[in-house]
């Protein structure tokens, strides 16, 4: 197994990190290597805070990955051009950009022996972003990156089995036994890291009593929480687009 590969399946997610700041020629690296990945019109931007008291966790580095349509607006001015494509395409070639870009720069990181950890809240607190970095408009922050010297050592997280993911040929026909087989794989490989009782959490229940302890609480559960209680409506995410000059039902 060659060390690209064997980077990749030793990622893990690191939520503490030592006093040691990563230096300039190693951010640089680390952002140099992400424009190597692939994309479809670079339409990407990334913001950086050394502020380790504002910081999650703590990091050394926060990057945050963003799509970035002025850029590029703005050279086609320079050839006489005006956007045409419609906000909702765009930002989905966009988004593609980004996450290329932000995954290729955590493969960079922890190749040099840096812990990262990806942070979703940037899709849903744009404004606090664009207050933060004087954001100009047809900017909007995708996921944030934490970056540095790992002060933990967790083991791999557990991942569905290959045969729930890879589909050759044909989307199959996903059985009572193959759905409960991934679940169980998802579900004892949390179990037996002990993580939820390690972090003490589990999401509250909306409207159902509570059935659950940390002996059964695990990962399918806590994912079923998230996506049958949060984020029902639209409508907000359409608003933390157009504060940032998206808009994907308006001409």
């Amino acid at each position: 197994m060659n060390q690209v590969i064997q980077t990749i399946l030793n990622h893990k997610s690191i939520r503490a990190y030592t006093d040691e700041c990563p230096s300039d020629d190693v951010v640089n690296t680390i952002v140099r290597a992400g424009q190597q990945a692939a994309f479809a019109y670079q339409l990407y931007s990334v913001l950086l805070s050394r502020n380790r008291e504002r910081n999650p966790f703590n990091a050394p580095l926060l990057f945050t990955i963003c799509v970035d349509a002025h850029k590029f607006e703005l050279i086609m001015a320079k050839r006489a051009w005006t956007m045409k494509t419609n906000d909702l395409t765009l930002l989905l070639f966009a988004v593609q950009d980004a996450c290329y870009m932000a995954q290729t720069m955590v493969l960079a990181a922890e190749s040099m022996g840096l812990g990262t950890c990806f942070l979703g809240y940037p899709l849903t607190n744009a404004e606090g972003i664009i207050t933060e970095y004087s954001l100009p408009g047809r900017v909007f922050p995708v996921v944030a990156l934490a970056v540095g010297h790992p002060a933990e050592n967790p083991p791999p997280r557990p991942r569905y089995p290959l045969d729930f993911v890879l589909f050759e040929d044909r989307y199959p026909e996903l059985d009572d036994e193959t759905i409960t087989r991934a679940m169980k794989t998802m579900d004892e490989g949390y179990l037996a890291r002990d993580y939820y009782r390690k972090i003490n959490y589990m999401i509250p229940l909306e409207d159902r009593e509570e059935i659950f302890t940390f002996d059964d609480y695990s990962w399918i559960e806590h994912i079923c929480r998230k996506l049958g209680q949060w984020l029902d409506s639209v409508e907000d995410q359409k608003e933390q687009l157009k504060k940032c000059g998206f808009f994907i039902d308006e001409d």
